[in-house]
């Protein structure tokens, strides 16, 4: 028997006719209904009959179009975490170790010259900084010594052109007589998103598919494990875009490289099965969550369309926790968003997922921060054993109409993309760069206004924290010896591949032959400029402009030994003036601010006098409504009386009358739950005459 037969079941508007009256005549719509920034209004409860209709409701994991997943065996995820060590022999150390505590795949950052197929010796200034610096056939073998590929999945972003590095990755293990069939994973080239992030391309994207077609033939033959193309949503999210946005765009981009390799030969199942996808994960939880779900079930209808079988419909997902979430104060909090971000990607059905080092915006990663990071994923596997069931977040009402609505918006974009002609053609237009940046805008607008929140940066700030104590290896010394050995080198002449009917295998034999990283990539296109320009869409992180502002008055008070001063004019006890108070020492310690409290002051006098003794540059008056025009008007004019530079403001939001009554009184601004704080704390500092970056 049912035990709760015997209760009646509600009814949904009996449920919001409850609700309505305890919101005391607050609307209900403004109150508990949230507009996201991807345009979905997420409702406060969701029912069986919200999700009763959705298509693909009845599907099973491992079936089209793969919502629940791709696989039916439990076995997680691959621990997939970055290496961004710019010297070979550090790497091969620090990668070795990694594998041996947790660590499932190779995930390979390259260097920026690396991924532009750029020598170290003809390019100084960047080696070894944003990850590692490969030149030739050497440095590979110093990079992966001892690294059994046969048992270690390997990932690499190889930027617009991923032949001169495959090339070199093949020799390598050809020369050693490892075995080049056993190499997987994903070694893939994305020319449209190194367009997207840098705006220019250095090759011809004609040129650039054309190998994309010619690696992808050579690795179905010889390494049919190995992907050769990988799509990267990230540069749109971490430009600040929404779920919807990110997927779109990216989608778009795989539709670009499909037309691409089927127009050259290639089958649409290999085609397709040759493609992985790499996302970001943001602090949303459930939108990620729905969003990973939402993508499978997309590139599956698209693969269909394109005549793909069901095993190809399956997108391999890559996801990485969120770059643009992370903040320089406070950074051990990063910590919390990373993990909380990976379950995100678990849930979500992520194929592998890097979880971000917690000093990732401040340095390279540390052993400690690799490790902390590593951990979270192992924890998430082991301990709180996400990977013992297949699609966890399935059957929540919530989550199957969210990941639907995802989907739907997701489409309309990609459909209104391609009508405008597709990727590179909007891209050259600025759609998708104008999009993005009003999703953006919204963003900094809403973390202006402290909606959205970053504790430790906009919100509850820790102006005691210490700097972090790990630092990262010094590896400036060895990269000066890096690069000489670089110059020591001899010279290959390659030629032009652009005539040979296997570009993959020529580059193979000139690798082993001596042929350079940069020998490899002129003779396959790559020009000494650039030849397409788009606007680019820069990666940037939500907490920044409220850093900028920390580190101006971080940088004054190391110039004057002193940061700039508020005094909190507390009108009458306690229980009058706390509630404002708190809010108000609060919004200025974001910006550094050294704030001056008190418990209140019983008279007019005694609080000026209290203000002029203080040498505060800004005074705050903190109390009732209901006291302000009696006490805050004679306040505020005393002080301005005694010291006309004194700025002064007031707690709270009053109204247009008594604002004009105010501001003749000499208060200036109103600090409240509404405000722009970024806006007035940097209108503040310029008053001092600090430059907010």
């Amino acid at each position: 028997m049912d035990q709760f037969s015997e209760f009646e079941i509600p009814s949904y508007e009996q449920w919001r006719d409850l609700t309505e009256k305890s919101l005391k005549g607050a609307s209900f719509e403004k109150r508990l209904i949230t507009e996201t920034y991807e345009g979905i209004l997420l409702q406060p409860v969701y029912r069986k009959e919200d999700a009763a209709n959705l298509p693909f409701l009845q599907s099973l994991p491992d079936m089209a179009p793969f919502t629940r997943g791709t696989k039916t065996l439990i076995d997680g995820w691959e621990i997939n975490q970055e290496i961004n060590v710019g010297i070979p022999t550090f790497f091969n150390k620090v990668a070795r170790h990694d594998l041996s505590k947790g660590q499932t795949s190779l995930n390979i950052v390259l260097d920026t010259p690396t991924k532009r197929g750029i020598n170290a010796s003809e390019a100084t200034s960047e080696v070894g900084k944003a990850g590692l610096s490969i030149s030739g056939v050497t440095d590979i073998a110093d990079a992966l010594k001892d690294i059994d590929f046969g048992n270690v999945p390997i990932h690499i972003g190889a930027g617009a052109n991923s032949l001169p590095i495959l090339a070199l990755i093949i020799a390598h293990l050809e020369q050693s007589g490892r075995q080049v069939e056993e190499l997987h994973g994903c070694i893939g080239m994305d020319p449209v998103v190194e367009l997207v992030k840098n705006g220019t391309l250095a090759y011809e994207l004609e040129e650039c598919y054309t190998l994309m077609a010619d690696i992808t033939k050579w690795a179905n033959e010889n390494t049919p494990h190995l992907q050769t193309v990988i799509i990267h949503g990230n540069v749109y999210h971490d430009g600040g875009s929404s779920a919807v946005e990110e997927l779109a765009f990216s989608l778009s981009t795989g539709v670009e490289y499909l037309q691409a390799l089927t127009s050259q030969g290639i089958d649409i199942n290999k085609a397709a099965s040759s493609i992985r996808f790499s996302f970001s994960i943001g602090s949303a939880y459930f939108m990620e969550i729905a969003k990973l779900r939402a993508a499978r079930t997309l590139w599956a209808r698209i693969v269909e369309t394109f005549g793909g079988n069901e095993e190809a419909q399956k997108m391999t997902m890559h996801a990485r926790t969120s770059a643009w979430t992370k903040t320089v104060f406070d950074p051990y909090v990063n910590m919390l968003r990373a993990t909380t971000e990976a379950f995100s990607a678990a849930v979500g059905g992520a194929d592998s997922i890097h979880v971000s080092c917690f000093d990732e915006a401040i340095q390279k990663s540390t052993a400690f921060s690799r490790r902390i990071a590593r951990n979270a994923s192992i924890i998430l596997k082991e301990e709180a054993h996400i990977a013992r069931t297949i699609d966890p977040a399935g059957g929540s009402w919530y989550v199957e109409v969210l990941t639907n609505e995802v989907a739907k918006k997701a489409w309309e974009l990609f459909q209104e993309t391609e009508r405008k002609g597709g990727i590179i053609q909007t891209l050259i237009k600025e759609f998708p760069q104008n999009v993005v940046q009003q999703t953006a805008s919204k963003r900094v607008r809403n973390i202006a206004h402290r909606k959205d929140i970053f504790v430790g940066t906009n919100m509850y700030v820790n102006l005691a924290e210490k700097e972090v104590d790990w630092i990262a290896l010094n590896e400036a010394p060895q990269i000066n010896d890096h690069i000489n050995q670089v110059f020591g080198r001899a010279h290959i002449s390659v030629g032009s591949l652009s005539e040979s009917s296997n570009k993959t295998e020529t580059a193979i034999q000139a690798a082993k032959q001596g042929a350079s990283l940069g020998e490899i990539a002129k003779a396959t296109g790559r020009k000494s400029e650039a030849v397409v320009c788009v606007k680019a869409i820069k990666p940037t992180r939500g907490a920044l402009q409220f850093e900028e502002l920390r580190q101006s008055i971080d940088e004054m008070a190391q110039k004057t030994g002193k940061r700039p001063i508020i005094f909190l004019a507390n009108l009458g006890p306690i229980s009058d003036h706390k509630v404002r108070a708190d809010f108000a020492a609060g919004f200025f310690e974001v910006g550094g601010f050294d704030v001056i409290q008190n418990n209140g002051f019983g008279s007019i006098k005694e609080a000026a006098e209290a203000v002029v003794a203080s040498m505060a540059d800004f005074v705050i008056i903190c109390g009732k409504d209901e006291d302000y025009q009696q006490a805050a008007i004679p306040l505020a004019m005393s002080i301005k009386k005694t010291d006309a530079q004194i700025t002064v403001l007031l707690a709270g939001k009053p109204s247009e009358v008594d604002e004009v009554s105010f501001k003749e009184a000499g208060i200036t601004e109103f600090v409240h739950v509404g405000s722009n704080c970024y806006d007035i704390l940097s209108q503040l500092l310029q008053k001092k005459g600090v430059a907010v970056s």
